[in-house]
Formats: C-alpha cells, sequence, structure tokens
C-alpha cells in the first residue's frame, strides 16, 4: 500500500472516529470533511470508496444501532431515544429505522429481547446490514 493511500485512510478512520463517539450530535459532511483534512466532494467520494457507503448513511446507521439498544434495554420513550440518538424528528426516526432494520422502532422493542450473550456476539446478529 502507496504512503499516499494509508495517509487517506488514516484520515477516513480519524472521521469515522468522530462520527462512531459523536454520533447524537449535529455532524454534516463540511464538519466532517474538515477532521479529515479534505474538501467535501473528496471527503464523500473517498469515504464511500473506503467503507463501502455514504458518511449519511453510516451516521444513520450507526444513530439507529444506538437506538436498537436502547429500545432493548429500557423502557423510555421511541420519541425520547430518537432525540437522544441524534434525529432531530421522530418521523425521520422511524423511518429511517424501518429502512434499515426491517420493521418500526415500536415493532422492534416488542420483538426483542435481552439476551445474555457476549456482547461481541449481540453486536455481529443484530447490526443493520443496509
Amino acid at each position: 500500500m502507496s504512503r499516499a493511500a494509508e495517509e487517506t485512510n488514516r484520515r477516513m478512520l480519524r472521521a469515522r472516529d468522530v462520527m462512531d463517539r459523536d454520533y447524537a450530535q449535529p455532524l454534516d459532511v463540511p464538519a466532517l470533511a474538515r477532521v479529515a483534512h479534505v474538501s467535501q466532494a473528496h471527503f464523500t467520494r473517498t469515504f464511500r470508496a473506503t467503507f463501502g457507503e455514504t458518511p449519511h448513511r453510516y451516521l444513520q446507521r450507526r444513530r439507529v444501532e444506538r437506538a436498537m439498544f436502547l429500545l432493548r434495554e429500557t423502557d423510555r420513550s421511541v420519541t425520547d431515544i430518537s432525540f437522544e440518538v441524534g434525529f432531530s424528528s421522530p418521523g425521520t426516526f422511524s423511518r429511517t429505522f424501518r429502512d434499515i432494520v426491517g420493521q418500526s422502532p415500536r415493532t422492534y422493542r416488542k420483538e426483542a429481547v435481552a439476551v445474555a450473550v457476549p456482547t461481541c456476539f449481540t453486536m455481529t446478529w443484530t447490526r443493520p446490514h443496509a
């Protein structure tokens, strides 16, 4: 792997780490491109080529993953959870959740059962693949 490719990967990982850590904050492409020290267009193209999805979709998926955990493990309302994970509208949250998981947040909560298995297995089995 060339030095330039290595540096590009490092920059994309830096931006992805910010999304993983600050998923509930309002993040946009210009801010993430600044973290990666590249232009917005280059960031979007390179992120997609590196990780197989757009930065926006990756961030949505991370938020939905966290919401899935909260729906399984707490009795907080779907609206509260949607705001906690970074969505500005419960409608957008429900639509995005259904698109990624295949069912509504309320249906997911009814059918999901917290199981005492190692976290790594739970994360693998419940990770949305959209």
